[in-house]
């Protein structure tokens, strides 16, 4: 998994961009964008919480300072650490 650590400042805005049904579970930073992939189907929230659980992981930080701000039901997210 990529460290992000260098990323998890308070107040900063995330663009994600996701892929469920994934062969494996991943993280990766490209250019501006973060790419998560996960292995969970995207029913019921599943693959939103998986997503910030990777992520939240990547980033050093607990999965409570990660707020969704848009994107729950698309691929495309953004996120601010708080």
């Amino acid at each position: 998994m990529t460290d992000l650590s260098h990323l998890a400042q308070p107040g900063r805005r995330l663009s994600v961009r996701v892929t469920p049904r994934a062969s494996r579970n991943a993280v990766m930073l490209d250019g501006d964008l973060v790419r998560v992939m996960v292995t969970t189907v995207p029913e019921g929230g599943k693959a939103n919480a998986e997503v910030q659980r990777h992520l939240s992981k990547a980033l050093g930080i607990a999965k409570s300072r990660l707020t969704l701000l848009r994107g729950a039901s698309g691929r495309d997210k953004l996120f601010q650490i708080d």
